[in-house]
């Protein structure tokens, strides 16, 4: 991975995203704009996860924010929970890192977009261990520090990222503990760029089933998720073009283009 600086931090207040983190304003908005590149965005995020979905298995997510993922996943028995109480919310108050639910209660958990918020990661990946039915599956959608990626989180002075956290203590915080909206871009790319590392680390309970670098020119006329920027309306027939667009890019050169993964791990 090409690094433009091995790490960089920025305040709130230096951000120039608009509405950071602000959930209740990015489910109005979704409901009342219509944004059409924003509904492909997130069709093109939740979508695929539905391959590894049974349609009567017993999900959750963690860390759901606005919960956009109730809209796409097929199944019957499907929640949401985040570390928040909003009303929208199935389970409120919820510490991915120690979630509160039985052993073995779920056949799958939905991690998007917040593993990168993560204090601790392993304290996570042990609690989902826990949590999982036997063979069951984490579907996660996270942040792929690539150049690109890189570049815009320094130009919009948003989360930052750095390559220089030890994402396997227990002891030492990737992100800002006492921040929930702190964020580290290179935490997923620490975890997951490197098999053998992680089947060092995790292999003796999960294996990695599915992993493709993805998204990028979707995610960046989206005008954003929980924080909001500038974009171009398109229609669906040009979305697709740019969802083809974004496969070649990711296939041809990841490292510089890809901004996401879609990973699946399975419980042994």
């Amino acid at each position: 991975m090409l690094k433009i600086k091995k790490k960089i931090k920025f305040t709130h207040s230096q951000n120039r995203m608009k509405q950071e983190g602000d959930v209740r304003l990015s489910i109005n908005s979704f409901d009342k704009n219509k944004n059409k590149n924003l509904f492909a965005l997130l069709k093109e995020r939740f979508d695929w996860m539905n391959d590894f979905i049974q349609e009567n298995d017993k999900g959750i997510e963690v860390g759901a924010a606005a919960g956009f993922s109730k809209l796409f996943i097929k199944n019957n028995d499907f929640k949401i929970s985040d570390y928040s109480d909003y009303s929208h919310l199935d389970y409120k108050n919820v510490d991915a890192q120690n979630t509160g639910f039985s052993d073995a209660e779920f056949h799958y958990v939905v991690a998007s977009n917040m593993i990168h918020h993560l204090p601790y990661p392993i304290k996570f990946f042990n609690e989902m261990h826990r949590i999982l039915k036997k063979n069951g599956k984490l579907i996660i959608f996270d942040a792929h520090c690539s150049v690109l990626l890189q570049s815009i989180l320094i130009l919009m002075k948003h989360e930052g990222f750095d390559f220089t956290k030890n994402v396997w203590d227990e002891k030492s915080p990737a992100t800002d503990e006492k921040d929930l909206w702190s964020g580290n871009s290179a935490i997923p790319y620490l975890l997951f760029n490197n098999k053998k590392n992680f089947d060092s680390h995790l292999g003796n309970k999960f294996e990695i089933k599915y992993k493709k670098l993805c998204e990028c020119f979707l995610f960046l006329n989206s005008g954003g998720v929980t924080s909001k920027t500038f974009c171009i309306p398109l229609n669906f027939f040009i979305l697709k073009i740019v969802k083809y667009v974004d496969k070649f890019l990711s296939f041809l050169l990841p490292g510089i283009f890809a901004l996401g993964y879609k990973i699946v791990l399975v419980k042994k």
